[in-house]
């Protein structure tokens, strides 16, 4: 064995020779060279990666970290990235402690606080107070409907010979026979309509006949201390002539009010004569009205 390879390396030896002037040299020989060799160094050569492609840049501060030989500190960050999608084949993160049904369905919900017992009762009271009114409003409303609707009521008395439409409020009623009247309406106990054939009248003595009878009348129904004639005159109801006289009757005490009292004859195609007697207690100007107007609406 040569004795250049049997020498010692480290530390050199005491009668080692200087080193050349031509550069420093590893202990084995210039680099790139056979440790025999004579010729001139050759600069270093770096690795190549094994596509055989370009050397990337080299950071200094990297080579530091890393050595020569090692690799970067950037590629190996990129070493440590996954090479394929992630297959969600992780460690799943920490859940919440609830059941498998709570994370398909969510959490269950906190149930609704209830309604306080007080406000139960007043919502009852006052949905019922409204559905009665709303009830009661709609008999109201129905009832009145039909009495606008409905037909006038009309009497036909033939035993009279006449026949009168009744004014709103106004109802057939039944007369006793003893009174010779054979029809009678009335608005409760207010004002009444009374019918009844007559003896035969000549025109000339109507008015005559009419003052007989409102006397017999004021004597038998009013009974008043002072009498007064409101009206006294001829007309034509219907065609048939006729003669009307209005009394009104007042009382000295303070507990009957005045009372109103028409009477009208009128004449009959027959030779006879109809007879119709209005009364009015207390005396109102609504109870004339409507007792004048059934009179002149007679036929």
């Amino acid at each position: 064995m040569d004795d250049q390879w049997m020498r010692r390396v480290w530390p050199p030896a005491e009668e080692e020779s200087p080193p050349s002037k031509e550069g420093l040299t590893r202990p084995y020989g210039a680099p790139g060279g056979s440790p025999r060799s004579s010729t001139p160094a050759s600069p270093p050569q770096w690795p190549t990666r094994p596509y055989g492609g370009r050397e990337p840049d080299r950071n200094p501060a990297e080579e530091s970290l890393t050595g020569l030989y090692g690799a970067p500190v950037s590629e190996r960050r990129q070493a440590d990235r996954p090479v394929w999608p992630s297959l969600d084949l992780e460690s799943p993160e920490p859940e919440d402690d609830l059941p498998p049904s709570a994370r398909r369905y969510r959490a269950p919900e906190t149930p609704p606080r209830p309604m306080p017992r007080w406000l139960r009762r007043l919502l009852v009271g006052g949905l019922a107070l409204v559905c009665s009114a709303a009830v009661i409003g709609a008999v109201v409303v129905t009832v009145l409907h039909r009495a606008e609707s409905a037909p006038p009521t009309v009497i036909d008395d033939q035993i009279a010979g006449v026949s009168y439409t009744l004014p709103p409020e106004w109802r057939e009623g039944v007369v006793a026979p003893v009174t010779g009247f054979t029809s009678v309406a009335a608005r409760g106990d207010s004002a009444t309509v009374m019918a009844r054939s007559g003896d035969r009248v000549d025109p000339p003595n109507l008015r005559s006949a009419v003052i007989d009878l409102s006397d017999l009348y004021a004597q038998l129904l009013l009974h008043g201390d002072k009498v007064e004639v409101l009206d006294d005159r001829a007309v034509t109801v219907g065609g048939r002539p006729g003669h009307t006289r209005a009394v009104r009757a007042e009382y000295s005490d303070v507990v009957n009010e005045p009372a109103f009292m028409r009477v009208t004859l009128l004449t009959r195609p027959d030779g006879g004569s109809t007879v119709l007697l209005g009364l009015a207690h207390p005396d109102r100007p609504q109870s004339r009205a409507e007792i004048e107007g059934l009179m002149w609406g007679a036929r």
